[in-house]
This record gives C-alpha cells, sequence and structure tokens, in this order.
C-alpha cells in the first residue's frame, strides 16, 4: 500500500510539473503572436493554433491520463478513458494537421517566394486552421465511439477495431509524415540552391529577407524533427502491437506515449532559442510591461 501510495504521489507531482511547464510555455507563445502586432503574420497564426493544441494537452489529456494511472478500480474508468482518448486522438491530429499547414507555408515561402503573399494569406491561413481542427475533431469522436475498448488486462486501449487501427495510423501519422518530409526534402533542396545564389545578390534587403526565410524554416522544420522523434516511437509501437498479438509490454507503451506528450512542452523552448523576437516578447510578458502601457506596436528584436 505505501509503494502504491508513494508512486502515486510521484506520479501526480510530475503530472502537474509537465502540466504546468505546457502550459505556462505555450500560454507565452499564444499571448505574444496575439498581442504584439510585429507578430501577426501567416505563419504565426499557424505557430498559435499549433500552440493551443500543446496547450490543451496539458489542461486536459494530462490530468485524465494521470487519473487513469493511479485508478484501477474507478467505477466511471470507461468513461474517462473514452473521454480522455477523443482529447488525445483529436489534439494530437490537429498538432500533425498544423505541422502540416506549416510546411506548405515554408514551402511557398521558400520554393516560390514571388506567390508567397498571394497564396498564404490570413483568409487562407484561417481555412486551413478550421479545416485542421474539423477534421481531427471528427477523426476523434470516430474513435471515441468505434475504437476505443476498456480492456481488463491491457487497460485503456486505443484501436481495437484493427481496420480503424489502420485508417487511423496511416491518415493521422503515416501519410502526414511522409508528406511533411517531403516537403521539407524539397525545401532543403531549394535553399541549397538558394544559398550557393545568394552571394549575387547586390539588395541588401534582398538578401536579408532570404536569410530571414531560410533560418524561420529551418527553425521550423526543427520543430517538427523534435515532433517526430518524440511521437515516432509511440506509433510504431501501435503499428506492430497487433501484429504481435499485443505483446508489446503496456509500460513500454505507457513510457512512449508519456515521451510523445512532452513534446507539447519543447516548443516553446525552440522559438525562445531561435527567434529572437520572441524572446524579447517572452521577457516583455513574463516582466509584466506588456501591463505598465500600450505595448502592442512595440518592435521586437
Amino acid at each position: 500500500m505505501s509503494t502504491f501510495t508513494t508512486t502515486t504521489y510521484l506520479l501526480c507531482v510530475a503530472v502537474g510539473c509537465l502540466s504546468v511547464l505546457i502550459m505556462f510555455g505555450n500560454l507565452l507563445v499564444i499571448i505574444s503572436i496575439i498581442y504584439f502586432k510585429q507578430l501577426h503574420t501567416p505563419t504565426n497564426y499557424l505557430i498559435l493554433s499549433l500552440a493551443v493544441a500543446d496547450l490543451l494537452v496539458g489542461l486536459l489529456v494530462l490530468p485524465f491520463s494521470a487519473i487513469l494511472a493511479v485508478s484501477s478500480c474507478w467505477y466511471y474508468q470507461d468513461l474517462l478513458c473514452k473521454v480522455r482518448t477523443t482529447f488525445d486522438v483529436f489534439l494530437t491530429a490537429s498538432s500533425i494537421s498544423n505541422l502540416c499547414s506549416i510546411s506548405v507555408d515554408r514551402y511557398y515561402a521558400v520554393c516560390q517566394p514571388l506567390r508567397y503573399r498571394d497564396k498564404i494569406n490570413v483568409r487562407v491561413v484561417v481555412i486551413m486552421i478550421l479545416v485542421s481542427w474539423t477534421v481531427s475533431a471528427f477523426f476523434a469522436v470516430t474513435v471515441a465511439i468505434l475504437g476505443v475498448n476498456q480492456g481488463s488486462n491491457r487497460g485503456c486501449v486505443l484501436f481495437q477495431n484493427n481496420s480503424l487501427a489502420i485508417m487511423g495510423l496511416v491518415f493521422v501519422f503515416y501519410i502526414p509524415t511522409i508528406t511533411m518530409l517531403t516537403i521539407y526534402l524539397k525545401i532543403l533542396t531549394v535553399a541549397q540552391r538558394q544559398a550557393r545564389s545568394i552571394q549575387n545578390v547586390t539588395c541588401q534587403s534582398k538578401k536579408s529577407e532570404r536569410k530571414m526565410e531560410r533560418k524561420a524554416t529551418k527553425t521550423l522544420a526543427i520543430v517538427m524533427g523534435i515532433f517526430l522523434t518524440c511521437w515516432t516511437p509511440f506509433f510504431l509501437c501501435l503499428t506492430f502491437n497487433p501484429l504481435s498479438d499485443y505483446t508489446i509490454p503496456v509500460a513500454l507503451m505507457a513510457a512512449f506515449k508519456w515521451f510523445g506528450w512532452s513534446n507539447s512542452m519543447l516548443n516553446p523552448f525552440i522559438y525562445a532559442f531561435f527567434y529572437s523576437w520572441f524572446r524579447s516578447a517572452f521577457r516583455m510578458i513574463i516582466s509584466g510591461k506588456i501591463f505598465q502601457g500600450n505595448c502592442v506596436n512595440s518592435k521586437l528584436r
């Protein structure tokens, strides 16, 4: 009993700390983009949508998961399992969809810069965001209705329906991942070609603009890479678990799942590390300067 109590206590503390870090970091991103006019760009609106998904992971998914982990005999555990899984699938699919949208944005910014402002504007970005969240919500509800069972031996099990499992893995993870990797490989090829030709550009402002686009693309590619690093082990286990007659240990699946959720904490640190204007915005918010005067039009450096 004491061991269970200690384990429960440590798990609750760990989940609480992770939830606070996720919510704090992503709130900084959300407030920065909404408040400062300099950050009102189509690319940043996509980052805002991604930050909202990450924030909701810390606010909704982690607490439900902690309750499921520590309460093995709760009367409403089956209902809680479906609620947790609905939010989990919804927010994971939303994150992947937003990352796909960001890759499309970067493709036009780097590969077709002359058409970028026509192809990627605020209206188009809003449509992309709405489509991402709507499709993700529809799929999450479908999974909750058809694909989640409360197994007596395996706990809260996702994708018991094999046909739904295949559809979920293909459409939620594998197709978006292959699409993003293909787009970023194309971007990398074009960026390398631009890097060789940039020396011939005499206009300093044009040269600076190209460097900024390349840096933004590199940063967002790192965001995508870290996302895939965190989530690929879990999705691979989810893929091979039915094929191995569910022989993969539950503890290993759970560890990979928590590793995936921890990704929601990392993106704000990436933005702060690579983007000086996000660092400036974070400092102004944390220090309370935005409450001392009108800083909406402040120049972020």
